[in-house]
């Protein structure tokens, strides 16, 4: 009999250590991300540009600029400092390694405003970076030929921002994938939109 409640007492304690793994659930998103309402949208600054395709990465990085608007939860930032969140896109064109030609300053473009479903997309960058460590201004002046090796797939990847070299943190969250900038979708924005949704859910469920 002793045994037998030993055995019992053994399962009890295996399933209260089972249910209190399954009550302790990774965060999705910590509450500064949450409360972010402004982003800067950059190309990412090791991208160079693709010979057959120039303006894939600029036009990848007005489309997401574009969705974040529509989207209507953050006001789109002009450089780091103002910028609660930064996004780095790169373009994706199925290959591994390519030519392309590095040392252009994609993300220097002036500012632009545009017309959107939740009011004007404003976007762009002008003049010197405010904040040192502005990820917009992190390229060689000096264009070159150059091979690049990188995913063949589209990124969007997410920083914090308001700091020195957002680029260098560890990331906050990001989404690799066949055509995930592909407009006018956006399927990286929409995936960001229901984490968010996901996140904020899971946060108010706490007691």
């Amino acid at each position: 009999m002793r045994y037998r409640w030993g055995f019992v007492l053994s399962i009890a304690l295996i399933l209260c250590l089972s249910t209190a793994g399954k009550d302790k659930k990774k965060i999705l998103l910590p509450n500064d991300i949450l409360e972010a309402r402004t982003v800067l949208v950059v190309i990412d600054p090791d991208a160079g540009v693709d010979i057959e395709a120039p303006n894939a990465n600029r036009e990848a990085l007005q489309d997401v600029e574009r969705a974040f608007m529509n989207w209507g939860r953050f006001s789109m930032a002009v450089d780091v400092s103002t910028a609660d969140l930064v996004v780095s896109v790169r373009k994706g064109n199925g290959k591994i390694a390519q030519p392309t030609i590095g040392g252009v300053p994609s993300n220097n473009r002036p500012v632009i405003f545009e017309p959107t479903d939740s009011g004007v997309r404003m976007g762009g960058h002008s003049g010197t970076p405010s904040q040192s460590g502005d990820p917009t201004n992190s390229q060689s002046p000096n264009p070159h030929q150059q091979v690049e090796v990188g995913p063949a797939q589209d990124m969007f990847v997410v920083y914090r921002g308001k700091r020195d070299n957002p680029l260098e943190a560890t990331s906050v969250w990001r989404y690799t994938a066949d055509g995930a900038l592909r407009s006018p979708d956006v399927p990286a924005v929409d995936a960001f939109r229901k984490l968010i949704l996901a996140a904020e859910k899971q946060r108010d469920a706490k007691p």
